[in-house]
């Protein structure tokens, strides 16, 4: 779990993260368009830390409703950072820059064509977020401790893959990959432990 004391709660999510060992970025998948998601971590007033999760507004063309990081696809001549760190700007009003990255996680690819590279990231203290109404439906913290406890998460079996499907509990609803996978690994570097999720599979309602 993460440490009760508020002084120690960062200094420990810095180490797990510093401690990640990240696969190499694989810059030739045929066929996968490059893209960057944020997850970003805010400290409240009691020393709670959250990430935040968005819920993707009902007028976009893709993935519509559907629960996600704050990113996109990358313009040409962006790395992912740059991209992220863009999208985050564009659809929360939240500035933050390269030296609040704590980690990148593994690439994830997606069935509906994409290579996301996930990073997590601090965001300042008392930072306002002003979510973009062209893109982004809500705005939900979801407590680091919360994604750890022993079923905050569970898998099933599709008879479309014989991959298992990663599902995360919120509330009353179920989050799915790709955003769960990208929840779960970093739930395991939380933890201290090195797991892969590139295998975990999405519903096929993500598959487009």
């Amino acid at each position: 779990m993460i440490p009760l004391d508020p002084e120690t709660r960062r200094s420990h999510i810095a180490e797990r993260c510093a401690a990640f060992d990240r696969l190499p970025s694989d810059e030739t998948s045929p066929g996968l368009k490059r893209a960057a998601v944020v997850i970003v971590l805010v400290e409240d007033d009691s020393g709670e830390i959250s990430l935040l999760l968005t819920r993707r507004a009902a007028r976009l063309r893709a993935h519509s409703r559907q629960w996600a990081f704050p990113g996109g696809r990358c313009d040409p001549g962006e790395t992912a950072v740059m991209a992220g760190l863009r999208e985050l700007r564009e659809e929360l009003n939240l500035e933050l820059g390269p030296d609040e990255i704590l980690c990148l996680l593994d690439d994830y690819p997606t069935r509906s064509g994409y290579l996301i590279t996930p990073m997590v990231a601090w965001a300042p203290s008392r930072a306002v977020i002003t979510p973009s109404p062209d893109e982004v439906a809500s705005v939900h913290r979801i407590s680091l401790n919360s994604i750890l406890h022993p079923e905050a998460f569970d898998f099933i079996s599709i008879p479309e893959s014989p991959r298992r499907v990663v599902r995360f509990q919120y509330e009353d609803d179920r989050i799915h990959a790709p955003t769960a996978a990208l929840i779960y690994q970093f739930r395991e570097v939380l933890a201290g432990r090195m797991t892969r999720v590139a295998d975990l599979e999405q519903p096929v309602f993500a598959w487009k």
